[in-house]
């Protein structure tokens, strides 16, 4: 009796001691639904159109290859300020803001943009105007600013409605900013640059945000799109239509189709080149 008594004692301290070790906040790994534990139930697929997530619309997944080679793209890149009144699909979109700042390198969330010291601080806005980006499905995306998240490539609702009149506004009345069926707004959020690199990440924001625009000129012209890089804005008037929670804005880059297509032939640059040499 006596053993028996002592092998219960033995297992209701093991028992004791085991639940205690299970509450323990550094051992969360362990209960089922915490942090680093596997799900219960397998995630389900989204459509390319929606999550479900009020506000939120994941974008179709951007293609890795073209029909438009880098030279074809370079020597076809302008400015463009005209555009015609038609929009610009959901899928040219995602092309769009992968090439401005989406992801090359999937273990460490690596860009389109080289960035010093990978601090990434730039931020992706997309103002757009009522029927300016057509769904596949028929329709138009929902008029207003989106925030873009690079590691899900989808957009985030941040201000729901017409705003192109008000950017437009805020740009000093470059029309092209209303006409245009889309903006790209680019911020910079110095911080995170600088809280590296002092004083000197000042430039290297600024830089990234060139290498962003660049990337945006080419997807576009290799699109048949058009955009052109504004600079000339009131600063916390674009801030505020947009919705920006933080940073500064840098570019606000129009984009849409143009009224008609720039292209340079090899005859014109080889006559232009003779004649300078």
């Amino acid at each position: 009796m006596r053993r028996r008594w002592l092998i219960f004692l033995v297992l209701s301290i093991g028992a004791v001691a085991a639940l205690s070790l299970y509450r323990l906040p550094g051992l969360d790994f362990l209960r089922p639904g915490r942090r680093g534990a596997p799900a219960t139930t397998p995630a389900t697929a989204t459509s390319p159109a929606s999550t479900g997530i009020m506000g939120r619309v994941c974008l179709p997944l951007p293609r890795l290859s073209g029909d438009v080679s880098l030279e074809e793209a370079l020597r076809r890149r302008r400015s463009v300020r005209d555009y015609a009144s038609m929009p610009v699909s959901l899928e040219e979109l995602s092309q769009l803001l992968w090439a401005a700042y989406g992801v090359t390198e999937t273990n460490w969330s690596l860009k389109t943009t080289p960035s010093a010291g990978g601090t990434y601080p730039l931020d992706i806005y997309v103002v757009v105007k009522s029927g300016g980006v057509s769904l596949s499905s028929g329709g138009f995306l929902a008029p207003g600013s989106y925030r873009y998240d690079f590691r899900s490539h989808c957009l985030e609702l941040v201000r729901e409605g017409s705003l192109a009149e008000q950017l437009c506004e805020a740009a000093l009345a470059q029309e092209w900013v209303r006409d245009a069926a889309l903006n790209i707004v680019i911020f910079g959020v110095y911080e995170r640059t600088t809280r590296r690199y002092g004083e000197r990440g000042y430039r290297y924001v600024y830089m990234e945000a060139g290498h962003a625009s660049q990337n945006i000129y080419l997807q576009a012209t290799a699109l048949g799109l058009g955009t052109v890089a504004v600079g000339a804005f009131i600063d916390d008037e674009v801030k505020r239509v947009v919705g920006a929670a933080e940073g500064e804005p840098l570019y606000i880059m129009p984009v849409g189709r143009p009224v008609s297509l720039y292209d340079l032939g090899e005859g014109e640059l080889g006559r232009y080149y003779e004649k300078n040499r």
